[in-house]
């Protein structure tokens, strides 16, 4: 697409939501580099109006999932949507390490580099549990965190649909890529996929289609017990939680199949200042299926914590 049509197609996508952004522009893109790893961004302009909001897509994901959000919210607050390593147009890690200590890193020298002076972080997903353990050693430096459809428990079955979804599949055209995202995800236009689809995929040498993401994340080596690993990581998450000290807002999709309610409270209950909301008419990517019923929690809780 060409700029035009970008911006005809963000147009679109809000509309499709039933939203009317004052105005429809594009965000800048750029790059830093931390400890020698590049890492890409888009930023929506105006620095200092308000706190800055950091957003974090979810595993296979990139920062355009923030787009609809984003251009709501840009004229009131400085939002920054970070492609985390292996996602978007960021850098690839060369030795596929992933962890969430590895992204902590990342997100430590983004923030300092951009000067995101108490911001608000919104993470989904996989970015939900990179803003968890951010937030558990910055949260005195930070307005709130917003955690999206995730905890440090989840469902596994939910989140084993996912994994097979953003497997690594080659597939002759975008097309039967839109076939398999619609089938995966019915609450979501057709032509929303269509476009979250441009940002997300490449095209092969062989002349094949696939993620654009580093879909070795996903690959289990021989051998591991998959279950001990969440066990490891629910256990990391728990412990950070507590030192959460920021106003956190906890977001479930309420047709989510990733994390339940009761997950969602028993997250809450351990916050040291946090509360739940669901928002209707989503499932686990809530940004995507109903961004109006994102914004419309997410704004209060804004307002609320001095934005």
């Amino acid at each position: 697409m060409n700029t035009a049509e970008e911006l005809d197609q963000l147009e679109l996508a809000a509309a499709i939501s039933g939203l009317k952004p004052r105005q429809v522009v594009l965000p800048a893109a750029g790059d830093v580099i931390v400890d020698h790893f590049r890492l890409h961004y888009l930023d929506w302009g105006n620095p200092g109006n308000g706190p800055a909001i950091l957003f974090l897509h979810g595993g296979g994901l990139n920062a355009h999932t923030w787009d609809v959000v984003s251009v709501m919210l840009r004229q009131r607050y400085h939002c920054v949507a970070l492609d985390q390593r292996g996602h978007g147009d960021s850098e690839w890690s060369p030795g596929s390490d992933y962890a969430m200590a590895s992204h902590l890193r990342d997100i430590e020298g983004f923030a300092a580099q951009m000067k995101l002076h108490r911001p608000v972080l919104v993470g989904q997903s996989m970015g939900g549990m990179n803003a968890i353990n951010y937030a558990s050693r910055h949260s005195e430096q930070m307005a709130g965190l917003v955690v999206v459809d995730v905890g440090p428990e989840i469902i596994p079955a939910g989140g084993q649909r996912i994994r097979d979804f953003i497997a690594a599949p080659q597939l002759d055209s975008p097309e039967e890529f839109l076939q398999r995202a619609t089938r995966f995800n019915p609450l979501r236009d057709p032509r929303i996929l269509r476009r979250s689809l441009y940002y997300n995929l490449r095209q092969l040498p062989n002349g094949k289609w696939t993620w654009k993401h580093d879909t070795r994340r996903n690959a289990e080596a021989p051998g591991v017990d998959m279950a001990a690993v969440a066990a490891r990581r629910a256990a990391e998450l728990w412990e950070a939680v507590a030192k959460i000290k920021c106003p956190t807002m906890v977001v479930r999709g309420a047709l989510s199949d990733v994390i339940s309610d009761e997950q969602a409270q028993k997250f809450v209950r351990a916050l040291p200042n946090g509360r739940f909301v669901k928002v209707e008419g989503a499932g686990h990517n809530v940004q995507g299926d109903n961004p109006a019923g994102l914004l419309a929690v997410l704004e209060p809780f804004l307002r609320e914590i001095g934005g």
